[in-house]
């Protein structure tokens, strides 16, 4: 018999799309929504890009009585001159410093409370609980340093109780101390916004699927085991992400509270940069040194941000994008 050949089928791979062709597409799809958001990215584009030609100063021995053209050009000798000076290491020090007791204590505190809220099982008092916690985020931190000062003067409550326990034996002029800025300064963050950190957890927690703590009840699970278990992998990614974004926030330890709480006696804790900016760059008309400091700090939070995020990418974990 003679062997009959059979031609073999040659598949070509397919041509993908054009993914322009596919953008264009959905864009037409979404045209309502592209169209809201012109106003923001013109917002965007004026407050936020076009400013950015101002680093240019940092660059320059800039004077407000000269054109652009007739400015100094010095190149990096403002960046030398931060890392050289020791009050600019100082606040450096002071910024990362309370930055990462803010992060820390703001993250575990949040979490913790969320926690606990979580388990609470009769409706008002969970309610009532919230409502308190959730209220000092809401003052301005004019009127919480100015409680913070009460409490912890020579006179306040803190100074009665200790004394009434017999733990000192003298008031004790807390905010005199530099040594305990940091903490108080972490204590007071804690107090304002943990309530208002908690609402992101809570919503989280509320995605979680009901079985899950049901079949755990059924194992014999108790209620830690179930957060342990449950609750904190069911709201992980979470974590991850507003971990990230605060990672990239480490030098942005606030301005208000060092600058209302701070006083002749703590300022070498209590100053960070964007003081230093304010004290050593504004007041004194040094505008190159003012936007060398602020662009530093910028591209370091700029670094600190893909760092950590290309981070939870290896691990597997979540991330912006």
């Amino acid at each position: 018999m003679e062997k009959v050949e059979v031609a073999e089928t040659v598949h070509y791979p397919k041509k993908s799309p054009n993914k322009f062709l596919q953008f264009l597409k959905q864009c037409g799809k979404q045209h309502a929504l592209l169209v809201m958001t012109i106003p923001f990215l013109i917002w965007l584009f004026i407050f936020k890009y076009l400013p950015i030609w101002g680093w240019t100063i940092a660059f320059q021995n800039y004077r407000p009585s000269k054109s652009f053209a007739e400015q100094e050009w010095v190149g990096f000798q403002h960046f030398a001159f931060l890392f050289e000076d020791e009050r600019f290491l100082r606040v450096l020090r002071n910024t990362l410093a309370m930055s990462g007791i803010n992060l820390v204590l703001g993250f575990v505190t949040a979490i913790a409370l969320a926690l606990l809220l979580n388990e609470v099982r009769v409706v008002v008092f969970k309610r009532v609980v919230q409502t308190i916690s959730y209220l000092p985020h809401f003052i301005s931190w004019v009127v919480a340093a100015g409680i913070v000062q009460q409490t912890l003067s020579p006179d306040g409550i803190i100074n009665e109780l200790l004394l009434r326990f017999g733990l000192i034996k003298e008031d004790i002029l807390f905010l005199g101390i530099g040594e305990y800025f940091w903490g108080i300064f972490g204590a007071a963050h804690v107090w304002k916004d943990v309530g208002w950190n908690t609402i992101v957890y809570l919503a989280a927690m509320t995605m979680i699927d009901p079985a899950q703590y049901e079949a755990a009840e059924i194992d014999g699970a108790g209620r830690i085991q179930r957060m342990w278990h449950i609750t904190l992998p069911g709201i992980k990614s979470v974590i991850v992400v507003l971990l990230i974004m605060n990672i990239g926030y480490l030098l942005e330890s606030g301005f208000e509270p060092q600058y209302l709480l701070g006083n002749g006696m703590n300022v070498d804790y209590s100053e960070n940069i964007d003081i230093f900016v304010l004290k050593y760059g504004i007041a004194q008309g040094n505008f190159s040194l003012s936007i060398a400091a602020g662009m530093f700090k910028t591209v370091v939070s700029f670094i600190l941000l893909f760092a950590a995020n290309n981070i939870a990418k290896r691990l597997g974990e979540a991330r912006l994008y």
